[in-house]
């Protein structure tokens, strides 16, 4: 591929919904909560693989606002997963120059994850090769309700007025103001599922069959080339 067009198409902010992780478990007829680890483990590949490729941003869809309507014995064993993670990647995290940022309703989990997700990112913040936000209790459409909260609550209180709302004041009161250039969603489905509605208006998408925990580094590098060859237009 020309240099000159990778150049000129910068992949600066990847986002994945990694989709796929109990279809994967069944289909190799292990438990479908293992799939859950599976797709853990394919995360921390994933993240070596962009800082290899200069990816400055890695945004994952974790946990949606709407998975905590699954199974209990399901929410359990992903909330114990990622008390695990929180407490065991940091040193990995530190040592390979990852800083840490939670996107979503951190105020439903339970407070010692609460706590757990202030150390890891106070403990990662000045890590500056690659910036992983993990969306957790995360939705697009809950993260707007609550800019639109906070705006109007700033002008109840007068500190601003109506005339001050623009695109560029909402995207202040977001989880996440960073856009992503590329979204990558995994396991067949081809739509967004309430993940960075604001943020992934001018995205370019890429969907792959393939289930998240199968997702390997030639795959990666194929959405990644495929991204490099599209035209940006933002409308024009």
């Amino acid at each position: 591929m020309p240099r000159e067009l990778i150049q000129n198409n910068i992949l600066r902010h990847l986002a994945i919904i990694m989709d796929g992780n109990r279809r994967w478990a069944r289909l190799h007829f292990i438990e479908a909560l293992e799939g859950h680890r599976r797709g853990y483990n394919k995360l921390i590949e994933v993240i070596r693989w962009c800082v290899q490729e200069n990816i400055q941003v890695l945004t994952v869809y974790a946990f949606s606002s709407e998975n905590w309507n699954r199974k209990p014995e399901e929410v359990q064993y992903l909330m114990d997963l990622l008390r695990e993670a929180l407490k065991d990647e940091k040193d990995e995290f530190n040592e390979n120059e990852v800083r840490v940022r939670i996107i979503g309703e951190k105020d439903r989990f339970a407070k010692d994850i609460q706590d757990l997700i202030s150390q890891i990112e106070h403990r990662t913040s000045q890590n500056t090769k690659i910036t992983l936000q993990l969306a957790l209790s995360y939705g697009g459409r809950p993260e707007l309700a609550r800019a639109m909260q906070k705006i109007a609550e700033a002008v109840e209180n007068k500190e601003l007025f109506s005339a001050d709302i623009t695109e560029e004041l909402i995207e202040k009161y977001l989880w996440s103001n960073d856009r992503p250039d590329l979204i990558i969603r995994t396991g067949g489905e081809k739509r967004l599922s309430n993940f960075l509605l604001w943020q992934g208006a001018y995205s370019e998408l890429y969907f792959t069959k393939t289930f998240w925990p199968s997702f390997s580094q030639k795959e990666f590098k194929k959405a990644v080339e495929e991204y490099h060859r599209r035209q940006r237009r933002y409308g024009t």
